[in-house]
């Protein structure tokens, strides 16, 4: 008996075992989506749009922005994420020029054709303006007062002896946001002086940060006391306690941080559904949150604004760069890859430069000593001048080197030539620059 006992009791659990097969399994629905934007944001919209669309499941792909776009170039055909929302619109052309973004609608009617003079939505229908973002400068406080630092207000305040080892920023190639500063400023001020901006304040930089968002932390901990940031990293600091502040310098541009849909997506209704609820007033409302502190792209929700958050709207940030995407698709990658081989990879040799330059200038301070004097400016020249001229940089053949995603041999051998001259260039450059201000630092006496 007890063995018969035993057998039914098998004999049911293997049925019940079999039924349970026999349904029908539902594959979990999801949408996956690229982004660089940091965690408290990330979460923040996929907590909130997952409670509003129970059975679909947000996956995120953190990356920085040229890595994003990297790997939507790269992925399957048959396992394409969903959703590219990134803050760089000259990562959205790069997709779109390569096909890789599908058209989508706006559900949004109520959002601006333009902020200033720049679309905020893509005028070919390829992606969307999700929030709207500027460009400046963060400090912490408490660094600044110890270390007798002025507040700064312009790009060309980062570029003081002042401010020399206090300063930090990114890469260009690492992060979306630091190009579009960087390019802001090449705008801003033209090729030539641009860049010799951005050598003196690279010079001034204690670090060039892996990631974006390693400024803003490093500013918040007081590691650094400055630092070059998007402006919802520096607003979101303030916001969120940190004695940190945040400055628009004049020479800035507010341009959109856009979502789109990656073409071929896998799970395109749900991609729909996704950037659809960013863009709803509840989507949008969520920019507020203090530790995300992003500029919404519809007016009507500023009436929910917190007390002081800057409205784009009301023409009170007064940017002077009216920001040329199709400029900055077109040199991208050059301005990126001249960015890493005369700072990135060069900073120790930059920074040394900087120092003996810094140094002969104050020895020189109210002297008159013509033959010093210019051998410190021979010395600037030197350390602070572009690789690349602002014809070069206009030459189609040079530029078209580094469009192309699908090089030959002799096209990678160029461009990797054209590289390694740069980067030579920068060291000669660096080592007699220091040569010279150490000459004049010797004859002021």
């Amino acid at each position: 008996m007890r063995t018969i006992s035993v057998l039914n009791i098998l004999r049911l659990a293997c049925a019940a075992l079999a039924a349970a097969y026999a349904v029908p399994v539902l594959a979990q629905q999801q949408v996956v989506v690229v982004t660089s934007f940091p965690k408290e944001l990330t979460e923040a919209y996929k907590k909130a749009f997952e409670a509003k669309n129970p059975g679909i499941k947000v996956e995120i792909l953190n990356k920085p922005t040229p890595a994003g776009v990297s790997y939507i170039r790269e992925a399957p055909a048959t396992n394409k994420p969903d959703v590219f929302w990134v803050s760089a619109p000259d990562a959205f052309e790069v997709l779109s020029n390569e096909k890789l973004l599908a058209r989508i609608e706006s559900p949004a009617k109520e959002v601006p054709a333009k902020i200033g003079n720049y679309p905020i939505n893509d005028p070919k229908g390829y992606y969307l303006g999700q929030a709207l973002a500027g460009y400046g400068i963060m400090w912490n406080t408490r660094y600044t007062k110890a270390n007798k630092l002025p507040d700064p207000k312009e790009w060309a305040d980062l570029a003081k002896p002042v401010y020399f080892s206090h300063v930090a920023m990114s890469s260009p190639s690492r992060s979306g946001t630091t190009h579009l500063t960087v390019e802001t400023i090449l705008q801003g001020e033209g090729w030539d002086k641009g860049w010799r901006q951005m050598l003196m304040i690279a010079g001034n930089c204690a670090a060039i940060t892996e990631r974006s968002f390693g400024v803003p932390d490093g500013v918040n901990s007081g590691q650094y006391g400055l630092g070059l940031v998007i402006d919802f990293f520096g607003l979101a600091a303030k916001a969120s306690g940190f004695p940190t502040e945040f400055v628009y310098p004049s020479v800035t541009a507010i341009v959109p941080a856009n979502i789109g849909m990656v073409a071929g997506a896998k799970n395109a209704e749900n991609a729909k559904k996704f950037i659809n609820y960013t863009l709803s007033p509840e989507g949008q409302e969520l920019l507020f949150d203090r530790q995300i502190s992003r500029l919404p792209v519809l007016p009507s929700v500023y009436k929910k604004a917190p007390p002081g958050f800057p409205n784009p709207f009301t023409g009170k940030i007064k940017p002077k760069v009216n920001f040329d995407s199709d400029l900055s698709e077109s040199r991208y990658y050059v301005v990126s890859s001249i960015f890493d081989q005369t700072i990135t990879f060069r900073h120790k040799e930059l920074t040394h430069a900087a120092r003996a330059i810094n140094n002969a200038a104050a020895k020189l301070a109210g002297k008159s000593n013509p033959h010093a004097l210019k051998l410190l400016d021979e010395a600037r020249d030197l350390a602070y001048s572009p690789v690349v001229s602002e014809e070069k940089s206009k030459d189609k053949e040079f530029l078209a080197l580094y469009r192309s995603t699908k090089r030959d041999a002799e096209k990678t051998k160029q461009v990797t030539a054209l590289e390694e001259y740069w980067g030579n260039t920068a060291r000669r450059n660096y080592a007699r620059a220091i040569e010279l201000a150490n000459q004049a630092t010797a004859l002021a006496k």
